[in-house]
């Protein structure tokens, strides 16, 4: 069966519409509490790590109500919509909140942003291997992050273009939401869950028997326990999650001020270095998906870190803003690309049968539990060492999440090689 890449992009509008807000909250928001409200880089951490701690409770949570979910729009939909508007309504409020300096009225309005987005997250994720049959999960996640990066690229783009020293933030908190509510009314015009449900199902494709592992057996569980070698698998990757989403979020969430603060980049200039790396992502995501198919997913996972780890242990060289800035950027864009396509099928491939939403939750409480931890410990690092520890500190949990994810020994299913690379780009349209 060949993956349908017209379904998949669709599917992927609700993955654009969650990074553009994402990437928005992690290079702007930083910004705005630093040089519109004077917080510390230690306070400024905590209340970065808000929609993490919220994450903790509303991701599995969410993900498992939309298990149990049936309605006329499927399980997924009606999370992916409500979330929208109500995230929307709350980061319009965030930026008039900005622009008049009223520091209380834009926590309030973080904190319910932050609810809306965290009850559509897992439903969003989970809606693709709901559509994709379990062999070509691997592809079909590539063409999702895909969708995601660019809108994040999307987003910075609007941020070259619109933040100004001084300027107000509510054209770009505009754009953003903008991009959010078409992106989700598409996917609601063009994916009707149960009709490709059905339709798969028709065509002979088993959602509760997932493919072989590299070792030959099954992983797909469909009673209530996994095996303990599974587990212990599952539990290390998990950790390794943890490990690179500690170092790459440390920092996202630091990068525009500290390009303020060392290379003295003010305003939306910061963004075009963040763009560059997002976009080599756009462009690796469909070959790493390639690839993962022929090397097999762990492989390419561990290339992906050691890439990061070159790229954060080059900057802890870089002095001033130069191309070489690029070069390395570049180099975290297609390293985090390696990881994303196929760390969360990994999860879902060693995960129990008619689960998704539920391992899809777990997974996110995994990276959610680091984003939470790492922007509080590296902001605290920062304030007693300055912003250079930045690099150092993503470095060496790059070097810890290698040394951990090379003892994973499941859910690297590889599908069965295409006969030619243009198969890859072969579709079924509806």
């Amino acid at each position: 069966m060949k993956l349908n890449y017209a379904r998949t992009l669709l599917i992927g509008f609700a993955f654009m519409s969650i990074s553009a807000f994402w990437q928005l909250y992690d290079s702007i928001i930083p910004k705005i509490l630093t040089y519109s409200f004077g917080v510390e880089p230690t306070a400024r951490g905590v209340i970065m790590a808000m929609d993490n701690v919220l994450a903790l409770v509303l991701l599995p949570l969410f993900g498992v109500l939309s298990d149990r979910c049936s309605t006329k729009l499927g399980k997924r939909t009606p999370f992916i919509l409500f979330g929208t508007a109500g995230a929307i309504a709350a980061m319009m409020t965030m930026s008039l909140a900005a622009d008049r300096v009223n520091f209380i009225m834009f926590i309030v309005a973080l904190g319910l942003a932050l609810v809306a987005m965290g009850t559509y997250r897992s439903p969003a994720v989970a809606l693709m291997p709901d559509l994709t049959p379990p062999a070509l999960r691997s592809k079909a996640n590539a063409i999702i992050n895909l969708m995601g990066a660019l809108g994040g690229v999307y987003t910075l783009g609007f941020i070259s273009l619109l933040v100004k020293e001084g300027g107000s933030y509510i054209p770009i908190f505009a754009c953003v939401a903008g991009l959010m509510a078409v992106s989700v009314l598409i996917l609601t015009l063009t994916v009707n869950e149960r009709k490709i449900r059905r339709k798969l199902e028709a065509e002979g494709v088993r959602f509760d028997e997932l493919p072989q592992s590299e070792t030959g057996d099954s992983e797909a569980q469909t009673d209530k326990k996994l095996p303990r070698d599974v587990k212990r698998s599952l539990w290390l990757l998990l950790i390794s999650v943890f490990l690179w989403f500690t170092a790459y979020n440390a920092v996202t969430s630091a990068y525009s001020v500290y390009a303020q603060e060392i290379w003295g980049l003010t305003g939306g200039s910061f963004a075009s270095g963040m763009m560059v790396a997002m976009i080599a992502a756009v462009v690796a995501f469909v070959p790493i998906g390639y690839l993962s198919t022929i090397f097999g997913r762990k492989k390419v996972i561990l290339v992906g870190i050691v890439l990061i780890a070159v790229a954060f242990g080059g900057m802890i060289f870089v002095k001033s803003y130069s191309g070489l800035v690029y070069v390395l950027l570049v180099t975290v864009g297609a390293g985090w690309a390696s990881i994303n396509v196929n760390s969360y099928p990994m999860v879902v491939q060693m995960g129990r049968a008619g689960d998704i939403g539920k391992y899809t939750g777990i997974y996110y409480t995994f990276s959610m539990a680091a984003q939470i931890i790492t922007p509080i410990l590296s902001g605290w690092f920062i304030e007693m060492l300055g912003y250079k520890a930045l690099f150092p500190y993503a470095f060496l949990f790059s070097v810890a999440a290698f040394a951990v994810f090379c003892f994973v020994k499941h859910g690297d299913s590889r599908p069965p090689k295409p006969a030619s690379l243009l198969e890859n780009f072969d579709s079924e349209n509806d």
